[in-house]
């Protein structure tokens, strides 16, 4: 069953760490990435640029509303996603349990609505 595992951060943080941490950091998730392939669960990923970039746009009244920023305001932001295929919730949880973003913001989990053929 495929999940996707969204990854949230507070963005702030990056520029804070030092050039061997960042190093670090993006060793973790290249060997996070590794140990999935490896394991023949992972179907895809992405890393978002900054929410900064983001637009929102909605329709009310048959008019587009469309404003610069993300969807909501708080203190992380969504930084990239995994979609691994995996048996059950319970294999999806311990995968994103061991995802860096685990340690240092959260991971949200949620199954991936499968459209029949």
């Amino acid at each position: 069953m495929p999940y996707l595992l969204m990854l949230y951060v507070n963005e702030a943080g990056w520029s804070k760490l030092s050039q061997t941490e960042q190093e670090q950091g993006v060793a973790a998730y290249k060997a996070y990435t590794e140990t999935l392939t490896k394991a023949g669960v992972l179907t895809g990923f992405n890393r978002l640029q900054g929410s900064s970039t983001a637009t929102t746009v909605r329709v009310v009244n048959g008019k587009s509303q469309v404003l610069d920023g993300p969807y909501a305001d708080s203190k992380e932001q969504l930084g990239g996603n995994y979609i691994i295929d995996v048996a059950d919730l319970d294999a999806a949880i311990s995968w994103a349990a061991r995802c860096p973003t685990a340690s240092h913001g959260v991971v949200e989990v949620r199954p991936v609505w499968t459209i029949p053929a």
